[in-house]
């Protein structure tokens, strides 16, 4: 048991979120003695929070179930700039409509998540366009950036890193950290928020905010970062074996790819991934920590089952886990399998094996296909596909309507001709 006494830093670093804290001590006296506001930014690059976003929304939720009031920052001032941490190259300069429409995209996973309303420890979402759209260039410059030196924020990672492999880095991209420690200031000064939380990456940018509210306001600020997830064989956490990210709105991935990604759980993986991604009590994950050898597979299905609950709600992650054991235990072609559409004249004058593998984002691209398939892990209706030229017509469809393609034992899709 750790020696902090408030209950979000015990919970924090007995369930593996702690990385850096700029003054623990002084964080978990703050949090023992009153309620903490914390934030976590999230820009609007895209339609969809991705899996890596879900190590913040877990911190955010646990605050809240600690005494802390939770707030979800909106990044449709920043995303206009781009940040360059962990970058090796610019962000693409998106509209405003196009920021506007991931903003509203993005939103509703928090809801999963976190409980919002007017009281005292609700969550609360904010966007800092309402302060940042309004700056006035030369006042800013004056008030905000005399604070900043450029000597120490070259010696940041995200910019360093960038230098020395002689990679482009933009006036605009390199204001991107002013920008977000102006976040931390202004929430300071309108909610009384003190903690901002995020990535190891984020560090050199929360600090920098921690640095101006003390000159500007002398506020007392706090960091906590979390570690960078790896899985244990050291890739990178949140793609697919395809290479696609693993998307937290069901419009970009079913519930069932959602809960298949946590079932194919490295082993050594199972037991940080229960205490990072799911609700279970520690007790629980202990008892789950102790599966060994085939047994481990029941730990795999229950973080499976509970990570896709908190996402896309206990039905969904039900059915997902029901589809998976009528594919694999029973052989069946179950309707939940994600479908893709393919024109009905396609399949009547043949496609390609290659190119059905792609478009039910069985493979990456057509080479990909053809390893695959010379490697023998493609099968058309549960028969092995040898012949990489090999063509899918209407005789390959089974009573039901639908082919079923798999790639491997565990990634299955149906193809449906429309």
């Amino acid at each position: 048991m750790s020696d902090f006494r408030s209950d979000f830093m015990q919970v924090m670093t007995e369930r593996g979120f702690v990385h850096q804290v700029s003054d623990a001590s002084g964080l978990d006296q703050a949090a023992h003695e009153g309620r903490v506001i914390a934030y976590v930014g999230y820009d609007c690059t895209g339609p969809s929070l991705h899996v890596g976003h879900l190590l913040s929304i877990m911190m955010l939720h646990w605050l809240q179930q600690t005494g802390g009031k939770p707030i979800t920052l909106m990044g449709g001032g920043t995303t206009r700039v781009g940040d360059p941490s962990g970058k090796d190259e610019e962000r693409p300069i998106l509209s405003l409509e196009q920021i506007d429409a991931n903003k509203r995209s993005i939103q509703g996973v928090f809801s999963r998540f976190l409980r919002f309303g007017d009281g005292s420890g609700d969550a609360i979402m904010v966007d800092n366009a309402e302060w940042l759209g309004s700056l006035n260039y030369v006042d800013f410059l004056r008030d905000v950036g005399r604070h900043f030196s450029v000597n120490r924020m070259l010696t940041f990672d995200s910019v360093k890193i960038r230098l020395e492999r002689h990679q482009e880095l933009s006036f605009l991209a390199f204001n991107y950290m002013i920008l977000q420690a102006y976040d931390f200031v202004e929430l300071n000064r309108r909610y009384g928020c003190t903690l901002q939380m995020g990535g190891s990456d984020q560090w050199g940018n929360i600090v920098n905010g921690i640095d101006l509210g003390r000159r500007m306001h002398a506020a007392q600020l706090y960091a906590l970062t979390t570690p960078l997830l790896t899985t244990a064989s050291g890739a990178k956490m949140g793609k697919t074996a395809a290479g696609g990210s693993i998307w937290l709105n069901a419009d970009m991935m079913s519930p069932y790819d959602y809960w298949q990604y946590w079932r194919n759980a490295e082993d050594g993986d199972v037991s940080r991934f229960l205490k990072l991604f799911t609700l279970l009590p520690m007790d629980e994950v202990a008892r789950l920590e102790q599966l060994q050898g085939q047994e481990i597979n029941e730990a795999k299905k229950v973080l499976a089952t509970e990570a896709t609950a908190l996402v896309h709600g206990r039905e969904a992650a039900l059915e997902a886990g029901e589809t998976a054991r009528r594919t694999f235990e029973q052989g069946e072609i179950a309707e939940t399998l994600p479908t893709f559409p393919v024109a009905a004249g396609e399949i009547e004058q043949g496609v390609g094996i290659q190119k059905l593998l792609v478009i039910a984002e069985l493979a990456a691209s057509n080479s990909e296909a053809r390893r695959a398939i010379a490697n023998n892990a493609v099968a058309i209706n549960d028969a092995r596909v040898t012949d990489d030229r090999r063509l899918v017509t209407r005789e390959d469809l089974t009573p039901e309507g639908v082919i079923k393609l798999s790639h491997g034992r565990k990634r299955h899709a149906l193809v449906k001709p429309v």
